[in-house]
């Protein structure tokens, strides 16, 4: 089965849309990489921003936990 043939909304260029493409459904892949490779660039953090992280996300499971099984007598 062959795949759709779509039009970039960017640059008007027709391509395959592909299940593994990168980027918007309605874009070609040379005008989504760019924003894909912004993406993952962002995305960087340090061993601090990381251990906070860990932290909130535990404390939030504690206080969920805490809600949903609570005795109330």
């Amino acid at each position: 089965m062959p795949f759709p043939i779509k039009t970039c909304v960017l640059c008007g260029e027709e391509f395959e849309l592909r299940p593994d493409k990168p980027g918007y459904a309605n874009r070609c892949p040379s005008c989504s990489t760019p924003e894909a490779e912004a993406a993952h660039a962002s995305r960087s953090t340090d061993a601090f921003e990381g251990k906070a992280r860990t932290e909130a996300n535990a404390e939030r499971r504690r206080v969920m936990r805490d809600m949903l099984y609570r005795k109330d007598s």
